[in-house]
């Protein structure tokens, strides 16, 4: 049986063997969630084998990123959705700190160190490493196409997908 093309198209369960004339059919829940978790679990086993994590990465990039420097609370506030759960991103803080590769001002603003800046730049480095290998075979074109629909399906469900705009 053929697939119907559009909005009436039948649901099937999902099927890791479908056929190119059957992924019309196929649930995005399954392809976004087996994508999501292969590319993250693939990400952190690069990064930890430089003894380094994501949540690492985040904060490392929150820290450097912005016009003024960060406190610890406006670090937590700002990635904490991003984490395993509430607290992470405050250890994750707090391990940067151990390791030197963040400092407090007098001001309790955080601030990266030479060294957290080296393992900033090497992380984002192997962060495009990565990217390069999970693209392979993908043109930009074919990306950006992927993420419109995928932002056009959250639109179809809570608005008009504009990140920061209420819906």
């Amino acid at each position: 049986m053929e697939p119907l093309i559009g909005n009436t198209t039948d649901q099937a369960p999902a099927n890791p063997a479908a056929t190119d004339d059957m992924l019309a059919t196929q649930p995005i829940g399954y392809w976004s969630g087996l994508t999501h978790a292969t590319v993250t679990r693939h990400l952190r086993d690069a990064m930890a084998r430089i003894d380094a994590t994501q949540p690492q990465y985040w904060v490392l990039n929150r820290v450097n990123g912005g016009p003024a420097a960060p406190s610890r609370e406006e670090v937590v506030a700002q990635l904490t959705h991003l984490a395993d759960g509430p607290h992470e991103i405050a250890r994750v803080v707090d391990q940067l700190l151990h390791r030197e590769w963040l400092r407090i001002d007098d001001g309790q603003r955080l601030h990266l160190t030479d060294a957290g800046e080296a393992a900033r730049a090497r992380l984002r480095e192997l962060a495009t490493e990565v990217r390069a290998e999970v693209h392979e075979g993908i043109s930009d074109t074919e990306y950006v196409a992927a993420l419109q629909v995928l932002r056009k399906m959250v639109a179809n469900i809570e608005g008009d997908g504009t990140p920061g705009k209420p819906f």
